[in-house]
């Protein structure tokens, strides 16, 4: 039970809490009922054990009272001798107070008798401490000089303007500004207060442009960053970058930092000559202890007085060189030369920059001269370079002595040097990328410094935060808070940047910018007024003219009056260029394509460091000029510099010329001599490379594609008239024209040989032999029908036949090609980004047809190469048919056995194997196939139909034409390609046929009988039809035939 746990029971008694548990809770309620007691004891059969139980349990609840009051009793009587003891200690207390009271007024009484002498020692006594302090404050004051130039030399540089601010302050005080002695002391620090400027100024200067002692490009550092070769030596990359925007993120975190936390140190009473040197171990000498827990405190900081700026630099997690920014600028605010600072830097920028961009140039080419042979090869110079690539093409020989890649490098618009991927665009983009990754990280430098003036330059002068639009922040030359940074913001640094860039691009491109106006509204209005340039790239020295972008008159008066003065000091130095043609072996428009992604790339980079209320800059910044110029000068003038070249290539005498001494078997392999007309072959290679171009630049691939589909275009109709040409007037031609001509073709089982790209249409190629004997009969009755064939109908000129085979293997090589470029620009323009809209194409054709794209022209390109084949094909089995027609009119009654095929076999035979020896080398064994494979087939056919236009045939002129089939076999089965089995089969089919007539009537009946479907009806009955001498044709022979052979 709850209500008895906190009773004093004693532990020899502890019984009696388990007796307690036992009484019933309705003896402990709060309004005690007797009346259910008495009630159920008067019911109970056991009285008397009730009654009993009820006293035992009284006389434990007696015996657990009498514990607690003796517990309790104890308790009791301790308190009140405590009380007592109180009262009597209360009691003493008022005795002595009453004491103390009676001595204090004998002692007021004897101080009161002496109270102006003392008042006058207190005062003395004062009077004396502040002529001290003012001894001691001038002594030190006057040893200030020397210290400042001490913590100068030692690189102490916020320590002394600490100590120079303190001292300066305490020199205004009340009571040292008549002191004489100081006047002295006051010059003496006014002279330090420009020394420690242009100290401060100098190593802000240093270390904004990567040169400092702390500055993140010096290897030696230790930054959590990974250490960053010198821009001296080697490149920097351009991927290890992406920490800047940290750095820059970083700094916005410790710029809350004003220039009053040094003020209320100096308020507060801290020692102006001096400072705890446990405190300075504490921050600085900290190598035995965690520095994981406990930062350090930077070295130049070491001799500084701790102050709010100090401790902020201790718990800054910056990079080192973002501190030391941090701490000059809040030197500069300490000084109060936040405007002329920022004037001076803006004087110092374009100068700077221009000599740090010829410096790395001059490095690199020293470093590239004094490399290994093959270390920096895009360093070599023009001519050695040139030497290079002509003593490489002088090796590739054809057996006809020219040379196919001399022939193409003069061709082409563009050195080997300045092909995409030349020497020349290695080098300029491994220039560009050294500079541009410099121009970031001194960028980063001055988005830090240009925060912090902003941030102090507001803080001092009591302003409100600049607006928001930058228009008005760099639009208005008399911006306040341009004015209180001396003209100097981050707008005015990314703009000069970006202006050096734009004029080492100029100089790379060896274009000619016009002098940069002081007027942004002239410069425009010529802008705007001046239209695209339309002159031709020119070769000379003389280059593109183009209106320069980026000038410095929205530099604010007082910073633009100050660069106008650099540039008249240091004038000379802007004129004479970069020195790029040392390091570049070429220079040109064409390095546009290798200076594209490097300015893409530091456009994104400088657009990602770029605080918000300055994003809209980089809008139209140098990415902008390079599209521009690449839109309006560098894609004209590369469309008339290759529409020369391939108008050249294709007009040629030799563009569509076989080669005169091909390989002696075909090969599909270009560099192993695969016979691609020269022409075409130009035309794949300029293709190449203006695709080439299209990668590099992805951004107007769409107008570059577009170009190539017209140079295609152009190759396509001058490759049509040369097939039109060769084949005009021509029965074969005309044939392969004709609707049905073209879908028996298209069933003949021999166009499964033909290129891929009819492969939908011979889907249905395994038909049955049946179906292909039949279709092969069609095509052979339907030239049959064609008879008399006249010679002059036919292609006897070999070379065409020649040029038709190179052709059709050429337009399969580019279809090939074609289709290799459409892959590769759906790649590059699934990289662009979807809201580019391609540039308008220039000089395009006007037409009413849709545009083509790349798998068209590849469609194009092989249905001309298939109907080559087709011609060859045809034109083989017309020479077929023109010999064999002959056989019709001739009488074969021999006196002799033969010994030698006919005269018209001979010829046949002939032209076959002279075709087949000048074909081989141009096209592929399937192709080969394709061509001569329909001769054995028309063959055939032609031999078995010529016997119904016979009237007499001898035993002799069986043999003769026997003789015939197998001189034949032997000259198609010399045909590597040609299925020899199948050759053999349709020329024993010819010889069995004609060997039937040496037989009886009887037994040809019987053989009929039994082999009722060797021939046909027509065919059977033509055998009895011819006069044999010597056999005997009974006058039912022909009516027992039809009941054999029904008609």
């Amino acid at each position: 039970m709850g209500l008895f746990d906190g009773l004093p029971v004693p532990k020899d008694k502890e019984y009696l809490r388990d007796d307690l548990e036992n009484v019933d809770e309705s003896w402990t309620v709060a309004r005690f009922d007797s009346l259910p007691h008495v009630v159920h004891i008067l019911t109970s059969k056991d009285r008397d054990g009730e009654i009993q139980a009820l006293k035992d349990q009284s006389d434990i609840v007696e015996e657990v009272v009498d514990e607690v009051v003796q517990t309790y009793h104890g308790g009791f009587n301790r308190a009140i001798q405590n009380y007592s003891q109180i009262l009597r200690l209360f009691s003493e207390s008022t005795q002595s107070v009453g004491k103390l009271k009676v001595d204090l007024g004998d002692a007021k009484r004897v101080i009161s008798a002496r109270n102006k002498q003392l008042h006058q020692l207190w005062y003395r006594s004062m009077t004396l401490r502040h002529i001290i302090s003012l001894l001691d404050q001038i002594e030190n004051i006057a040893q200030v000089p020397t210290r400042i130039n001490k913590l100068i030399d030692e690189n102490q540089l916020y320590a002394a303007v600490q100590v120079h601010v303190q001292s300066a302050r305490m020199l205004e005080r009340e009571g040292l500004q008549t002191v004489g002695a100081l006047q002295d002391v006051r010059s003496e620090l006014a002279k330090l207060r420009g020394v420690l400027f242009y100290k401060v100024l100098e190593a802000l200067h240093a270390h904004l442009y990567n040169t400092g002692e702390y500055s993140s490009a010096t290897p030696s550092m230790n930054e959590k960053d990974d250490a960053i070769p010198t821009t001296t030596v080697a490149a920097f990359s351009m991927n290890n970058s992406q920490s800047l925007s940290r750095r820059t993120r970083l700094v916005k975190g410790d710029s809350h930092v004003g220039a009053s936390g040094f003020a209320s140190s100096v308020d507060g009473g801290s020692s102006y000559d001096g400072h705890d040197d446990d405190d300075i171990h504490d921050g600085a000498d900290n190598t035995g202890k965690d520095t994981k827990n406990i930062p350090r405190l930077p070295a130049w900081l070491s001799e500084s007085t701790p102050d709010e700026f100090v401790e902020t630099m201790r718990k800054s997690e910056s990079p080192l060189h973002v501190k030391y920014l941090q701490t000059m600028v809040e030197c500069l605010c300490m000084l109060d030369k936040v405007a002329a600072a920022g004037a001076i830097i803006c004087q110092r920028l374009r100068p700077t920059i221009h000599e740090t961009i010829t410096s790395m140039i001059k490095a690199q080419a020293e470093y590239a001269n004094y490399s290994r042979p093959g270390v920096g090869h895009a360093a070599r110079t023009a001519t050695t370079g040139l030497q290079y690539v002509k003593g490489q093409l002088q090796k590739e020989k054809h057996k006809n002595g020219t040379s196919l890649a001399g022939s193409l490098m003069a061709v082409s618009p563009v050195t080997p040097i300045m092909a995409p991927m030349g020497a020349a665009q290695c080098a300029a983009k491994e220039l560009l990328d050294c500079v541009l990754d410099t121009i970031v990280r001194i960028f980063d430098n001055h988005v830090v410094v240009g925060e912090l003036l902003e941030s102090k330059s507001s803080q001092q002068t009591h302003m409100n935060p600049p607006k928001s639009k930058v228009g008005e922040m760099f639009g208005n030359p008399d911006s306040d808070a341009s004015q209180a940074t001396g003209g100097y913001t981050i707008g005015f640094s990314m703009t000069v940047l970006q202006s050096e860039c734009q004029q080492l691009i100029c100089e790379i491109l060896r274009a000619t910018p016009e002098a940069a106006s002081a007027d942004a509204a002239v410069q425009t209005a010529r802008l705007a007024s001046k239209g695209p340039s339309k002159e031709k790239r020119d070769k000379s020295e003389d280059g593109l003219t183009f209106a320069f972008r980026f000038t410095d008159a929205s530099v604010p008066s007082q910073g633009a009056d100050l660069i106008r003065q650099g540039r008249n000091r240091k004038g000379q130095n802007v004129q004479e260029g970069y020195g790029s043609a040392s390091v570049l072996p070429e220079q040109g428009i064409y390095l546009a394509a290798s200076v594209y992604r490097p300015v893409l790339q530091f456009t994104d980079k400088i657009a990602s460091m770029l605080p918000q209320k300055y994003s809209q800059l980089g809008n139209d910044g140098l990415l902008a000029f390079l599209e521009n110029f690449v839109k309006d000068h560098f894609l004209p003038t590369m469309f008339v510099d290759y529409r020369k070249g391939v108008q050249q290539a294709i007009s040629s005498p030799a563009a569509f010329r076989p080669r005169a001494n091909p390989a002696a078997a075909y090969t599909p392999s270009v560099s192993k001599g695969r016979p691609v007309l020269q022409g075409l072959l130009t035309i794949d290679f300029l293709a190449k490379e203006v695709l080439g171009w299209a990668q590099a630049m992805p951004k107007f691939s769409g107008d570059l594609v577009k170009y190539v589909q017209t140079f295609l275009e152009r190759t396509y109709e001058r490759c049509r008239a040369s097939y039109t040409e060769a084949v005009l007037e021509k029965q074969s031609y005309m044939l392969i024209g004709r609707h049905d001509v073209e879908n028996l073709m298209r069933r003949d089982p021999a166009s499964a040989f033909l290129p891929t790209s009819l492969a939908h249409a011979n889907a249905d190629n395994h038909i049955a032999d049946a179906e292909t004997d039949g279709v092969e009969l069609e095509i052979s009755n339907l030239l049959m029908k064609l008879r008399p064939i006249k010679q002059e109908s036919l292609i006897r000129d070999n070379n065409k036949l020649v040029l038709l085979a190179s052709l059709s293997d050429s337009l399969e090589y580019i279809a090939e090609s074609i289709e290799r470029f459409g892959n590769s620009s759906a790649k590059a323009s699934v990289q662009t980004e979807s809201d580019v809209k391609p540039t308008p194409i220039h000089h395009k054709r006007n037409s009413s047809l849709p545009p083509k794209d790349l798998a068209t022209f590849a469609e194009d390109y092989r249905k001309l190469a298939i109907d080559c084949l087709k011609v060859l094909r045809v034109e083989m089995q017309l020479e077929t048919v023109f010999n064999m027609q002959v056989m019709a009119t001739r009488e074969y009654l021999e006196d002799q056995d033969a010994e030698e095929p006919d005269d018209y076999i001979i010829s046949l035979i002939t032209q076959i194997t002279r075709r087949d020896e000048a074909i081989a080398p141009f096209i592929a064994p399937t192709k080969r196939n394709y061509v001569f494979g329909g001769i054995c087939a028309v063959a055939s056919h032609a031999s078995i139909k010529a016997l119904s236009d016979m009237k007499h045939i001898n035993l002799f002129g069986v043999q003769q034409i026997c003789r015939n089939t197998i001189a034949l076999e032997q000259a198609l089965s010399a045909i590597p390609s040609i299925d020899s089995e199948s050759v053999q089969m349709r020329l024993d089919h010819v010889r069995t046929y004609y060997e039937l007539l040496n037989m009886p009537v009887e037994a040809l009946l019987a053989f009929i009988t039994e082999h009722d479907r060797l021939f046909t009806a027509i065919e059977y009955y033509n055998l009895l039809k011819v006069q044999v001498p010597g056999r005997e044709v009974p006058d039912d022979a022909k009516a027992r035939m039809a009941d054999i052979l029904p008609i």
